[in-house]
């Protein structure tokens, strides 16, 4: 019983997006990048020191802090330090593609609305409670 009151749904998105992360910036972006990120990104990679790679180890670091964060529990300023290392990365890349979709290539305006969408649901998820206990929830009439 003690391990179902300890289930917490925000400790647990911050544990598998954060994977996710770190695997899409391990993955994806050090490993494989794809055309499309590449050149959506060219104009950040000009002013970052390593270009991609560094990005994508940025993705990495993030991920790896919001999935320890999940694994914290009671500890609700490290989790919400978790929430903010899945957000930066996410809305960094929806305005670069925001940017280069105005200007150098259109075609990173579908790449913007899933990241800048993607960035509004996990500021969205942060500022959610975990449900109460079943024990203190309103029965159904």
């Amino acid at each position: 019983m003690a391990a179902r009151r300890r289930f917490s749904h925000r400790r647990a998105f911050l544990i598998t997006v954060g994977l996710g992360w770190a695997g899409y910036g391990g993955l994806g972006i050090v490993g494989q990048p794809r055309y499309g990120t590449a050149r959506g990104l060219a104009d950040l990679t000009k002013l970052v020191p390593g270009g991609l790679n560094s990005l994508g180890w940025m993705w990495v670091g993030c991920g790896v802090l919001a999935a320890l964060a999940g694994l914290l529990i009671n500890c609700p300023r490290v989790q919400a330090l978790g929430y903010v290392s899945l957000a930066v990365p996410a809305g960094l890349w929806a305005g670069v593609f925001s940017a280069a979709a105005a200007s150098s290539y259109p075609p990173a305006v579908g790449s913007a609305c899933g990241w800048g969408a993607f960035t509004i649901g996990v500021v969205l998820v942060s500022g959610m409670d975990d449900p109460p206990p079943p024990h203190l929830r309103k029965r159904a009439r």
